[in-house]
């Protein structure tokens, strides 16, 4: 680095710490003449900081605000507070904008030395905010690495290991990356299986990048706040129960989208299908979105089958009751 880069270094680094700086005082600083440091102040505006030059003998410089972010220099104790800023806001959704929070710690973290990272890691995970209750421990450089992923449309491989303990290697191209009831999931095409797929990225390890390009296929915020409640329905509730329809399962797919996930083939006119909840009034809730006319069984265990009977039966007296009298004006 050259003797002027390295000086105008200096002097940026000693105009962000104050607001106003005389030019005599920043010459003395950095060993110059005020001249020297007029040409230096000329290098970093061509540089788009905007620096402003007051004449007279209390006159000086300063840092204002411009139009775009150029390019700061941070000491070890700042880089490792907003590092440690950024990690506690991603893990703990503190923030909106989940994705961008990832990709600014990704940056960060990438330039950080060795023994800072460490420190960043072993602060990080001493600070828990108050009231904030943290799901399954996800590992910021797996995030910050997906994050990128997103943002740059690249390829990448890793390990998944299923609620079933099942490992498999999948190959993908990631398009989101979102927190939901205390978890991370990674909304992505999985290029297998030729489908869209959503992972809990706590059962995720070994990211690979592919460096290979894709152009993203269109997807909706809406289709993707879809796609990550249905993963979320996926884990494991306190009431669960099997249905079989008298549907073969094209049309049951065709007709539940994808809510239809986990969904298998009984045989040729039958379709099991798995439902679950808090209790037996959202796996009820589940039953009611079968198509009309369709004939179904479940295996819906007591005590909720016998809550569930209980409470169709005061459905139907109250739907075979003559309604109750017109509210009194």
């Amino acid at each position: 680095m050259s003797d002027t880069t390295t000086r105008a270094l200096a002097l940026l680094n000693l105009l962000q710490t104050h607001r106003h700086w005389p030019g005599t005082e920043l010459a003395d600083r950095l060993g110059v003449t005020e001249r020297t440091v007029r040409r230096d102040i000329e290098r970093l505006r061509e540089l788009g900081y905007r620096i402003e030059s007051v004449p007279g003998a209390l006159g000086g410089y300063r840092l204002e605000a411009g139009s775009a972010i150029p390019p700061l220099l941070l000491t070890d104790e700042e880089a490792v507070a907003i590092a440690i800023g950024l990690r506690v806001a991603a893990s703990h959704r503190l923030v909106a904008g989940a994705e961008t929070t990832l990709t600014a710690l990704a940056k960060l973290e990438q330039v950080l030395p060795g023994p800072l990272r460490r420190r960043v890691s072993a602060l990080a995970d001493a600070v828990q905010p108050a009231g904030i209750v943290s799901g399954a421990p996800v590992s910021s450089e797996v995030l910050g690495e997906l994050a990128l992923a997103c943002r740059d449309h690249e390829r990448v491989r890793f390990t998944y290991t299923a609620a079933s303990g099942e490992v498999t290697r999948r190959r993908v191209e990631p398009h989101a990356l979102a927190p939901a009831d205390r978890h991370w999931y990674l909304l992505c095409w999985d290029l297998e299986r030729g489908d869209w797929r959503t992972f809990r990225v706590d059962r995720l390890d070994a990211v690979e990048h592919t460096r290979v390009l894709f152009e993203p296929r269109p997807l909706t915020a809406e289709e993707v706040e879809e796609f990550i409640l249905i993963a979320r329905s996926w884990a494991r509730q306190p009431v669960e129960a099997d249905i079989v329809m008298d549907l073969p399962i094209e049309q049951m797919r065709e007709w539940f989208g994808q809510w239809g996930q986990g969904a298998t083939e009984e045989d040729a006119a039958h379709t099991r299908w798995p439902v679950g909840g808090a209790d037996w009034r959202e796996t009820m809730y589940g039953m009611t979105y079968i198509p009309e006319g369709v004939g179904y069984t479940t295996d819906l265990a007591e005590p909720g089958r016998g809550a569930l009977r209980e409470c169709i039966a005061r459905m139907l007296d109250a739907l075979d009751a003559p309604p109750p009298p017109p509210r009194a004006a």
